[in-house]
């Protein structure tokens, strides 16, 4: 037991250590809408509503992953906007997943090398401890940076969120097995059912665990009836049914057409490379990046190309001679060779999904290596077991050779997500030239108002791919701060024409119709505004920008009523979003409906529990109808949710004033001005 908490340490203590860098790293790339912008993790209230939603609100992606959105409520619970907690979930949920993997290939190990050698006494005598190689699996799963974009980007963690529960869900299945009143099997049974369902809901590779698990118990267990196998599998089977139920809450998405047609021999190739460049990257994990891919076209355009990519050409025989290992070992004898065979089935099964047999979003990627990679290491372990007992040592040298290197190389590569700059530069040197790495890259230099470096970027992307929506939409906008309205505004018109077609494959096509009018409403031309917002509004009813704009435009032109209709209509068929909730007690409060305002903004408060602005604005009409008690009450708690903000303050300063207690108005205005004077000293300090 001593052992094994000191095992269980070192792991965590691994884990944490190599990701260390990104634990002060920025939101990087679709962290700024699920860490930041997502309106499903801003409270608790919203547990249940995760179900009903994908991932993404504005997205053709099919993805349902409500238990990521859950653990983003924790994180904005405890951290509110602060990164490092968010980074800090992902190392820990990392971390957790390496010791629940040690102590399942702990159970795994014992059952498939008894086929071998039956006890476990004759299992040290042949030259190695069942624990110690689980440990070391663990180990260099635990500190491989293959699993960086998994643990060191925040949107990743859905890999290590199915890991965990999937693993634990086993453990707890393997330990109900263990007990002898079928009241404590039940609860730990039930609680593994849980477990795996939550697995699921986290990332779609879940269904992947279930067949590993199934495989295992089917081929591999002799200690469980045949009367109790049945079971599992129909309790498994039961299981996923319930899981397919769940994603029928969501709306029906029509996933854009395949973007390839390849043939069957291409697909071969394809499947070949791909398992060359993981084989690869398990071994010598030299270039890491996003955005893989082992194929591109304009490889083939000339010989010079050609040749500059050989190197992913030899990606096929590199698969081959993968594919051939695995096979050779599976059928070398040996006591490791029940090992090398359910460690090659584990990789396998995880492999086929991301083998380019189906049609994906890339043709490879180093996070889904995270389930399989397990699977390999396990072989490797099924070799070392055949290994004569004189080299044992020789082995264990090397594989702590090996952790330091690989912890070494994590350690640097987790230094990628510092910063949103850094990641995409270094991508691009890497070799993750995609048009959506420099299109991210451009947008950082528009936000700089480095307008004439984000226009050649975006330029250089609509070289590549003429006709991406996105990409036409940021270089109209970088053209109207260039001062360039004619330009910009011929390029919105034709978006927003095109938009019925290009949002079949494209999301955010609102865009256009949002900077459009945006354009045409600085220029006085309110009317042509209006028509443009109309029409988006009938084309994209529940994108709250398109309704947020147009309520304003609305409210400027003709009042609180004209705008108070549409405000309405969405806040109330979309009951979780604060943003609406908030506009709707803004116009209520304006048209001197203060209790429908003030029932507008508590439910706001409700949706948002760090945004002050709802209870700010509350306090607000309080004073104002001297009811300086319930005013006093809710500003102290706007002043809770937000005690770094100065206009929290001022308003409770001016509060405390209205009720006589100057003294303590005048501290408030005091704490404001040291706040003032800090600001500017951290602003002074670089110089």
């Amino acid at each position: 037991m001593q052992k094994n908490w000191l095992r269980v340490l070192l792991l965590v203590v691994a884990g944490i250590a190599v990701h260390v860098p990104a634990l002060s790293g920025e939101l990087v790339w679709d962290d700024l809408y699920l860490a930041r912008d997502n309106p499903f993790i801003k409270s608790p209230l919203l547990v249940f509503e995760a179900f009903r939603h994908h991932l993404f609100l504005d997205s053709l992606s099919g993805h349902y992953r409500p238990v990521q959105n859950i653990s983003f409520i924790f994180d904005y619970f405890f951290w509110n906007t602060d990164t490092y907690g968010f980074h800090l979930t992902n190392v820990l949920l990392h971390a957790g997943s390496g010791v629940l993997l040690y102590f399942l290939l702990h159970k795994l190990l014992l059952s498939l090398c008894a086929k071998a050698a039956p006890t476990t006494d004759q299992l040290r005598t042949r030259g190695f401890d069942v624990s110690i190689v689980a440990w070391f699996v663990a180990l260099l799963w635990t500190v491989h940076p293959v699993h960086s974009a998994a643990v060191d980007y925040i949107s990743g963690r859905a890999d290590s969120l199915a890991f965990l529960f999937a693993c634990g869900a086993w453990l707890l299945v393997l330990a109900g097995r263990a007990k002898a009143t079928r009241t404590a099997r039940t609860a730990l049974y039930g609680a593994a059912a849980f477990s795996a369902l939550l697995a699921l809901c986290s990332r779609e590779i879940a269904g992947i665990w279930v067949a590993i698990f199934l495989l295992h118990l089917l081929l591999f267990e002799n200690k469980v009836s045949k009367r109790a196998k049945l079971l599992t599998l129909a309790c498994c089977i039961g299981l996923l049914a319930a899981y397919a139920g769940l994603r029928h809450l969501p709306e029906k998405r029509s996933n854009p057409a395949a973007s390839s047609a390849w043939t069957a021999p291409t697909r071969a190739v394809l499947m070949l490379r791909a398992l060359g460049d993981y084989g690869r990257l398990m071994i010598l994990p030299s270039t890491l990046h996003m955005e893989r891919t082992v194929v591109n076209g304009d490889n083939y355009l000339n010989t010079r190309s050609w040749r500059k990519s050989a190197g992913a050409e030899y990606l096929s025989i590199l698969g081959v001679i993968v594919a051939a290992a695995l096979a050779y070992g599976c059928l070398r004898r040996g006591s490791g060779r029940h090992v090398r065979i359910f460690g090659a089935a584990w990789f396998f099964l995880g492999y086929l999904p991301i083998s380019n047999l189906f049609d994906l979003n890339a043709t490879a990627a180093e996070h889904w290596l995270y389930l399989p990679s397990v699977g390999l290491l396990l072989f490797l372990a099924g070799c070392a077991f055949d290994v004569p007992a004189r080299y044992k040592r020789g082995i264990a040298a090397l594989v702590c050779i090996a952790a330091v290197g690989l912890s070494i190389r994590s350690t640097i590569r987790s230094s990628d997500w510092v910063t949103e700059e850094t990641f995409y530069t270094r991508t691009l040197a890497a070799g993750g030239s995609s048009v959506r790495v420099s299109l991210n890259l451009g947008m950082i230099h528009s936000r700089r108002g480095e307008y004439a470096k984000a226009e050649a970027m975006f330029r250089d992307v609509l070289r590549v791919w003429p006709d991406y929506p996105v990409a036409k939409n940021n270089l109209a906008h970088v053209l109207q701060q260039q001062n360039k309205p004619a330009e910009a505004e011929a390029m919105f018109v034709q978006l927003r024409d095109t938009a019925a077609t290009s949002r079949k494959e494209h999301a955010r096509t609102w865009m256009a119709a949002v900077n459009l009018a945006h354009l045409q409403h600085g220029r006085k031309d309110d009317a042509a505004a209006l028509a443009v917002l109309k029409q988006a509004r009938a084309d994209y009813p529940h994108t709250w920008e398109v309704i947020s704009l147009q309520s304003e435009l609305l409210r400027q032109i003709e009042g609180p009523d004209a705008a108070l209709d549409v405000v309405q209509t969405f806040a109330r068929e979309h009951w979780w979003h604060y943003r609406a909730h908030l506009a709707l007690g803004k116009l209520l409060a304006e048209k001197g409906e203060v209790e429908q305002a003030a029932a507008a903004f508590h439910d706001a408060s409700r949706l948002d529990i760090h945004d002050a602005e709802a209870l700010s604005q509350i306090a607000a009409m309080r004073l104002r109808q001297n009811n300086l008690q319930a005013a006093y009450t809710t500003q102290r708690r706007a002043v809770a949710r937000q005690p770094d903000q100065p206009r929290q303050y001022l308003l409770l300063s001016d509060i405390l004033d209205r009720m006589g207690r100057g003294d303590e108005a005048r501290a408030m205005v005091a704490r404001v001005e040291r706040m003032h004077e800090m600001a500017q000293g951290e602003a002074a300090a670089p110089n």
